[in-house]
């Protein structure tokens, strides 16, 4: 990876499921374009759009952004097969395409009737991205990746990994596991609320999901967490490690937590316990600009 690939990425992002044009009406659509242009005028170095994106989702968040980095995060190998994806990215306007970076993850069993050997599907789907015409080669795609293969694949057939609900730990890990040169993007999630306890109670809500997810358990059993810390919604040792719970000025400390422990960017999930039905925390993520000021 480049110095200008870093530089493209930025030192932090927004990650938010909130951004699929297909999936709301008009007014949520002009929303959705207004959020994206503040964002860009933030100064936030790339936008990730969460959720399970589909190619159309991605395009049109490349199509509402001028100069922002955009990557799918994570777009699923299992809805979209790789020609179709291929097929799509290739109709992005040629000079937006260029800022355009294709995450691709193979999500989890309890959510997917045809999941099966995770790691060799995954393998096939990047093979058929190299033969597609125009290929999505390596230096435009990053993996989903938790464990040491899928980490290992991700140094070498893209530019790299984006780890979600991760420790600053596994970041660690994971930087060792990629060697110096590939990309290390992980999500944190952030609950901007200096009521602790009521940061945990907004954290639990999205994490028990999650907590159903072998493939997240897993990991965090392998990071030394136990199955008590998995009961009634994560136990506090739990959330204290996953997320980034209070001030913008807390935020800021988690954040580099995971920059100091070898991540180049970190997209940061902002939660919030009443968003209004929209799913847009604009002003959340404007306080978290002002706090990060150059930093981003």
């Amino acid at each position: 990876m480049t110095s200008e690939t870093r530089e493209a990425f930025g030192r932090v992002g927004i990650w938010s499921g909130a951004l699929h044009q297909s999936r709301v009406d008009d007014a949520g659509r002009k929303a959705i374009a207004q959020a994206l242009s503040e964002l860009e005028e933030l100064g936030y170095g790339t936008v990730w759009i969460g959720g399970s994106p589909s190619p159309d989702d991605a395009a049109a968040v490349v199509a509402a952004t001028r100069t922002i980095t955009v990557a799918t995060g994570i777009l699923s190998i299992w809805d979209h097969t790789a020609q179709d994806v291929a097929a799509r990215i290739a109709a992005i306007d040629a000079h937006a395409r260029g800022r355009f970076v294709l995450g691709l993850g193979v999500s989890h069993g309890p959510m997917v009737p045809q999941y099966t050997k995770p790691y060799s599907s995954m393998v096939a789907y990047l093979d058929a991205l190299d033969a597609a015409t125009p290929p999505v080669g390596a230096g435009a795609r990053v993996l989903a990746a938790l464990g040491p293969k899928m980490l290992k694949l991700a140094a070498g057939r893209a530019l790299g990994a984006h780890p979600y609900l991760v420790t600053a730990e596994h970041t660690a890990e994971a930087r060792e596991a990629l060697g110096p040169d590939a990309l290390l993007a992980p999500e944190l999630s952030v609950v901007l609320d200096t009521d602790l306890d009521r940061a945990r109670t907004t954290a639990r809500t999205m994490l028990a999901m999650y907590l159903r997810l072998p493939n997240y358990t897993d990991n965090l059993l392998r990071l030394g967490f136990a199955e008590s810390d998995f009961e009634d919604g994560g136990s506090v040792r739990l959330l204290d490690a996953l997320f980034a719970l209070g001030d913008a000025e807390r935020v800021k400390v988690r954040t580099r937590e995971y920059l100091d422990a070898g991540a180049d960017h970190v997209a940061l999930q902002v939660l919030t316990a009443d968003e209004g039905g929209s799913g847009l925390p604009r002003a959340e993520w404007r306080e978290l600009a002002e706090a990060f000021g150059d930093e981003l």
